[in-house]
């Protein structure tokens, strides 16, 4: 919980870097209360199947896009790529492939051009 609330706090902070488990970390809580409120709009009827989204739901994706997009420049930014990477994923399967494979690898052992490493810092 606390890594989300992190990633909360640093709400359109592009600059600086993520560390591995920052990012997965809030990735599966999203994901968590996503599936949460899904239901959620199921229960209460505000599920419209026609666009995949209840209104909760979509409150929330809209509410936590800016911050997700954050989070993964600043994860791209820790293993010394640009944020302007995420266009690969505009590339059919391919870039979805090779963004994640940006994703989960590991940090830049040391500083880089978009700051400190945050395990050292952490440590």
């Amino acid at each position: 919980m606390n890594w989300y609330l992190k990633v909360l706090k640093q709400y359109a902070v592009f600059q600086g870097r993520a560390r591995r488990k920052e990012y997965w970390m809030f990735i599966l809580f999203n994901l968590i209360v996503s599936f949460v409120l899904g239901f959620i709009d199921g229960v209460i009827g505000t599920f419209d199947a026609e666009i995949g989204l209840g209104l909760l739901s979509g409150v929330y994706a809209l509410a936590i896009f800016i911050p997700s997009l954050a989070v993964l420049v600043r994860r791209l930014h820790d293993t010394g790529r640009s944020g302007w990477w995420i266009f690969i994923s505009l590339i059919p399967l391919i870039g979805l492939i090779v963004l994640l494979v940006f994703l989960v690898q590991d940090s830049n052992p040391e500083d880089n051009i978009y700051g400190s490493n945050p395990k050292a810092v952490a440590a």
